[in-house]
């Protein structure tokens, strides 16, 4: 397809050492050129929701490219398969945790990724699974959720954070972070967890930043008045 050649050298183009630099230190692989978010936003105006050219954006492996793809594409049109496809195809955290996870809960099969995911041995399967509960909370309405699952959900974490591997233990804290903040039903039990766990400890590289302590975020969203309030989308 010209369009993808056409883009994968624009991309090229707006790569800066600095970003790409920005990117390894936080566990990017190759191939990658390097390009910040915002500045893919004017590829992103002239082709969004063309879905097969997001498609075959995904399949060249480059990163910038898939999350490019993750932006452009239509989840509504997303099946398991090319879900599953993704996340095979996905090279490091910031794919499986915002990209497909992107994906999967907005498409029409969140709930069935979701649970497949969170079951997979490998992380960044698995990653993308809790990403993608946390990002069905924020997005479904209170009664299309399974209020009883959700707590069993939730006492999993409890069960298995500490001892997740690394990335899974970073979503694994944002899902309680999730429910807390847009699940009223288990508001509470999250906050309680969420004292319990403790502080979660994740190699995040060499970079600056923190895996957030839950309480203390489900407060600020509390004292905010935002329980409760969803989401239209998740991906940006």
């Amino acid at each position: 397809m010209e369009q993808v050649k056409e883009i994968m050298n624009e991309l090229a183009m707006l790569a800066t050492e600095q970003t790409l630099k920005t990117m390894k230190n936080h566990g990017a692989v190759e191939p990658i050129y390097g390009v910040r978010i915002g500045d893919m936003k004017p590829i992103l105006k002239r082709y969004r929701n063309n879905h097969q050219l997001a498609l075959e954006l995904f399949k060249t492996g480059n990163s910038d490219a898939m999350y490019l793809a993750g932006l452009m594409s239509k989840p509504a049109l997303m099946t398991p398969e090319v879900l599953d496809e993704w996340i095979e195809g996905a090279s490091w955290h910031m794919i499986s945790q915002y990209t497909v996870a992107w994906n999967a809960a907005e498409s029409p099969y969140k709930f069935e990724m979701a649970r497949k995911w969170i079951e997979s041995d490998d992380e960044l399967t698995a990653d993308a699974g809790w990403a993608t509960w946390g990002y069905v909370m924020a997005l479904t309405p209170d009664d299309q959720l399974d209020k009883q699952e959700i707590d069993g959900l939730l006492n999993r974490v409890e069960r298995e954070v500490h001892s997740a591997p690394n990335q899974v233990r970073y979503v694994m804290n944002g899902f309680v972070i999730a429910v807390r903040s847009y699940y009223a039903p288990l508001a509470e039990k999250a906050m309680e967890v969420g004292k319990r766990i403790g502080k979660v400890k994740v190699n995040l590289g060499n970079t600056e930043c923190k895996v957030p302590y839950s309480p203390d975020y489900i407060q600020k969203v509390w004292d905010k008045g935002l329980l409760g309030r969803k989401r239209k989308e998740v991906r940006c």
